[in-house]
């Protein structure tokens, strides 16, 4: 439509009632052009259409040049003939969007198109259950807690190609070979077995060469594929869509996941990350194959090569949590009191034994264990060893020292607790508990008559300070405490012990103690 038809259409249609808006919808055109040419009467606008006819452009003077380099290569860009004209005319000064718009003009006016070279894709079947998986590598970044910095993130996947079933794993660091390894061994045991053949790009990590199909691979990880005896495919180069399943997954654990996304650690990262392919990315229909890829994947787990995992041989690290407890496969497994350091980030490193035990060590290459735990099926489950829930971290001395302040005579309680010491020392800890657990709910009168007569009649024992502790109550009824505190409820580990019955003293012997008779028999 020429100027003078959008002219005289403005025209009309504003007569008709129609909103500057409406006008520039109707016409296709922009609301400042309407209300320019709305400015300008017949006799205005006829000048102006005249003198613009006779109004010359920079590049009229280079038209056929630029023709002929479009006619000649229909795919050029306005950059490239930008290019092409600073080189061969240095004189020319004109912008970027002069030139695209001149372009656009002359492909307009001619009637030349921009065809770009498309390559032709054949759609070919999913390879067999268990055949194939693609892995490739990803990097983004993402918000760092609450704040508005960022910080980058890189990570590993992997995809069965038939399944569509997929794993993910992230470090805050760019991954070494080892990494690469140990993240195979948890990616095969995510998906329960091994495929017969992994499909990969040509990273600096697992590729040195593809040397026309007799495939060079990095040292460390050509000892690995020796070990496993799985089949490497290796992409040619510039060819990401001979691996468009990962390609695909690459893209979609960015925008699904990883986006707006903050960030607070790795480990809590890591299983957000795991939950997110559990409850979305594994479990959502896939729009290729309209099936859930956690449905398909337990027929196709079936045709995985079964394993024995080498993870024993691999170190996993975690961070210490304010409990005492690290997070390994969705459960808490604890680790003595005393290991988590406030002022500091306390890493451990993990291995898991062929006999399933989950071995917690201070550092990698160390023989010092901090814990051994059987290694739990389950999920959300805390393991607990029943040592660790005692404070290894206090010094007997100390403690020593801090309950005997707590008695009327500290002298006579430090000698006391002292004695006990001597006859249990595998045990002082425990005897010492039960006297810290009397002493809070007893008052300090016959505390201390207790403590005399343990001292004089020699009882240096925490069970024998506690029935004197009971027979002087049952004496003075009045003194009794608000609550029983020797017949609390048991916990679950004490459950297990129940049954088993200690040797005690009848309190009848506590009383006839108290009455002066047959002292030696308590000796």
């Amino acid at each position: 439509m020429d100027k003078w038809n959008v002219y005289m259409n403005i025209k009309r249609l504003r007569k008709q009632g129609f909103t500057i808006t409406q006008v520039a919808r109707k016409l296709g055109i922009s609301r400042n052009t309407v209300y320019k040419y709305m400015k300008k009467d017949p006799e205005e606008m006829a000048l102006w259409m005249a003198s613009s006819h006779k109004k010359s452009r920079k590049l009229d003077r280079y038209k056929e040049v630029i023709l002929g380099w479009l006619e000649k290569h229909s795919d050029l860009t306005a950059a490239q003939i930008q290019d092409w004209l600073k080189e061969q005319y240095p004189d020319v000064k004109v912008g970027d969007s002069t030139v695209r718009m001149y372009v656009a003009s002359l492909r307009d006016e001619y009637g030349i198109s921009r065809t770009v070279p498309t390559r032709q894709y054949e759609a070919i079947p999913d390879p067999p259950m268990g055949q194939q998986a693609q892995v490739d590598f990803g990097t983004c970044k993402v918000r760092k807690g609450e704040k508005t910095t960022e910080i980058r993130l890189w990570f590993i996947t992997f995809v069965l190609s038939h399944s569509r079933f997929k794993y993910v794993e992230w470090l805050d660091r760019p991954f070494t070979t080892k990494d690469v390894i140990n993240a195979h061994e948890r990616a095969f045991e995510y998906f329960g077995g091994m495929p017969k053949e992994i499909v990969y790009d040509q990273d600096i990590l697992i590729s040195v060469n593809e040397n026309g199909g007799d495939i060079q691979l990095t040292e460390a990880f050509q000892g690995y594929v020796t070990y496993r005896k799985f089949k490497v495919h290796l992409c040619r180069k510039a060819d990401p869509e001979s691996k468009g399943k990962i390609e695909n997954v690459v893209g979609y654990i960015k925008k699904n996941f990883a986006k707006h996304r903050p960030f607070y650690n790795l480990e809590k990262w890591n299983e957000k990350s795991l939950g997110w392919l559990e409850r979305t990315a594994n479990r959502n229909i896939h729009n290729t194959t309209k099936k859930r890829p956690i449905e398909v994947h337990q027929l196709e787990k079936e045709h995985l090569q079964s394993i024995s995992f080498i993870q024993n041989n691999l170190s996993i690290t975690r961070i210490v949590r304010k409990d005492n407890t690290i997070r390994f496969r969705s459960n808490r497994y604890s680790v003595p009191i005393g290991t988590y350091k406030p002022t500091e980030e306390t890493t451990v490193y993990l291995t898991v034994t062929a006999e399933q035990e989950l071995i917690i060590q201070k550092q990698s290459s160390s023989d010092i264990i901090l814990a051994r735990h059987p290694l739990s099926l389950d999920k959300g489950k805390l393991i607990q060893h029943r040592n660790h829930r005692r404070d290894w971290s206090k010094g007997i001395p100390e403690w020593i020292d801090k309950m005997s302040q707590q008695f009327e005579d500290s002298t006579q309680a430090y000698e006391y607790l002292e004695k006990v010491r001597q006859n249990y020392p595998r045990y002082i800890r425990d005897q010492l508990q039960i006297i810290e657990n009397i002493r809070t709910n007893y008052p300090t009168t016959i505390l201390t008559q207790a403590l005399d007569l343990c001292m004089r009649k020699k009882l240096y024992s925490a069970n024998d300070f506690r029935d004197v502790i009971q027979v002087l109550t049952q004496r003075n009824p009045q003194q009794l405490p608000s609550k029983d505190t020797f017949y609390t409820p048991p916990s679950i580990e004490t459950q297990v012990h129940s049954s088993i019955k200690a040797d005690t003293r009848p309190l009848d012997m506590y009383v006839s103690i108290l009455k002066g008779d047959d002292e030696s028999s308590c000796v």
